[in-house]
């Protein structure tokens, strides 16, 4: 069989969800750390010019998300001395004696073509009573989300001077066992908030490791559904997937690299488990690591030059980082502290390196951050279990899986430690969260 091996066509409909033995999994952002001083923000309720209810309220998902991201607060609406829509309305000391630092106003505009709607919106900064910018949005009625979401982007990057990464996405896991020898998996993707969630795949077999194209077009995950672990890769737009290995043993830990010309993964046909990496244009597979030891968890550099993956090769059965580089072969190894070090993933900037963490045999797995220059290791979760970490496109945030109880959650931590929120599902245990990158 071909390294491509079969192409399988499997088109997911939205009904296939309602049909499934869960149902949604819907997430719902639970702020757990929050920054001691927030920005003191006034978003009043969008002035709506047209008929009939709207399907989503763009002022409470921008407030929402906004409150999210821990760096905000808002004012209640209750508190508001009045509900301006244009600038010529606005009276800054109304908003100055409630304490806010900014101020948004907006209206949504029913255009008569169709459900085509139009979204003006403007930001103010109170105390220089001047205006930062306004835009004008346009889209369906279907797409409100959509809008508030680009809004809050917009202005939590004014704001914050960061990119917003509201209009994201999320890829993660959920199982519900039935009985002793009946579980239910499901891959799902919803909104970086956890709205508009959409199950993508059911399966009675686990399904593990999903991770996104760098154009967020296409995802890849492994499924256990032919009773082995495959690597596929799906399209979203069309739900058509591919079946990518067939190898004997363990098939395992795709990653597209920076250009999403290639995957990196695990394979054991060879023997032991070591990184591999197939080239999607020509079908070219190469081994990149030979070692007796397991070699596992592959993850890019920000260059795609090299691969950090996990290895028990320092002995000990204690795994720790390395370092490949693709094009000498070069294996270097990145950590030293703790008896468990797993899962790298560098940060853009190069420097600093993502992992999982342990510090000794009694202590609790914890995110950690370790800069390479100068070897320093900053822990950044106070939570059980934490495993799967993936960093958000802005590189502010990391979603990560975890244990509340005896549920498996995610959680969410700011890259400096100062913002965690949870996000936990109704329906079953949560885990493998893949966070998505920006969409052009």
């Amino acid at each position: 069989m071909s390294i491509l091996g079969r192409k399988l066509t499997f088109i997911f409909l939205l009904v296939s969800s309602l049909l499934s033995p869960q149902g949604y999994a819907q997430l719902q952002i639970v702020i757990t750390q929050g920054v001691d001083n927030p920005v003191q923000i006034a978003i009043v309720p969008f002035d709506w010019n047209g008929f009939g209810l709207l399907e989503e309220n763009v002022t409470d998902i921008v407030s929402a998300n906004l409150r999210n991201s821990g760096e905000f607060a808002s004012i209640a609406e209750e508190n508001m001395l009045s509900t301006p829509h244009e600038q010529a309305d606005v009276f800054f000391r109304d908003w100055r004696f409630l304490g806010a630092d900014y101020l948004l106003i907006g209206k949504i505009n029913d255009t008569g073509a169709g459900s085509a709607l139009q979204v003006q919106y403007e930001l103010f900064d109170v105390l220089r009573e001047e205006r930062i910018f306004d835009e004008v949005l346009s889209g369906s009625r279907n797409q409100l989300r959509d809008v508030a979401h680009t809004i809050s982007d917009n202005i939590f990057e004014q704001v914050t001077g960061v990119k917003g990464a509201f209009a994201t996405k999320i890829l993660y896991v959920t199982s519900q066992r039935v009985n002793e020898d009946l579980s239910y998996y499901q891959l799902n993707l919803s909104d970086a908030d956890g709205g508009r969630p959409q199950v993508l795949l059911n399966s009675q077999e686990p399904i593990m490791s999903p991770n996104w194209s760098p154009d967020g077009e296409q995802i890849a995950y492994v499924s256990f559904e032919s009773t082995r672990p495959r690597i596929y890769i799906q399209d979203l737009a069309t739900g058509t997937r591919e079946q990518i290995t067939d190898f004997p043993g363990i098939n395992s830990s795709p990653v597209f690299s920076p250009d999403g010309t290639k995957l990196a993964m695990v394979l054991s046909k060879d023997g032991n488990p070591d990184v591999y990496v197939l080239d999607l244009r020509t079908d070219d597979l190469r081994r990149i690591t030979n070692h007796f030891a397991i070699d596992t968890e592959p993850s890019w550099t920000p260059d795609s030059e090299s691969l950090i993956f996990t290895s028990e090769r320092g002995g000990n059965s204690r795994p720790q980082l390395y370092q490949v580089s693709l094009e000498t072969g070069w294996v270097e190894r990145l950590t030293f502290q703790g008896t468990y070090n797993s899962k790298g993933i560098m940060l853009p900037d190069g420097v600093n390196l993502l992992m999982v963490h342990r510090e000794s045999a009694s202590d609790e797995y914890h995110l950690a951050i370790q800069n390479i220059d100068r070897g320093t290791m900053r822990i950044l979760t106070d939570t059980a279990l934490d495993e799967s970490p993936s960093v958000a496109p802005n590189a502010s945030m990391v979603i990560y899986a975890s244990k509340a109880g005896n549920r498996g959650i995610l959680n969410a931590v700011s890259i400096d430690g100062r913002v965690k929120f949870q996000l936990p599902s109704a329906q079953g245990d949560v885990r493998e969260p893949a966070w998505s990158p920006f969409f052009d």
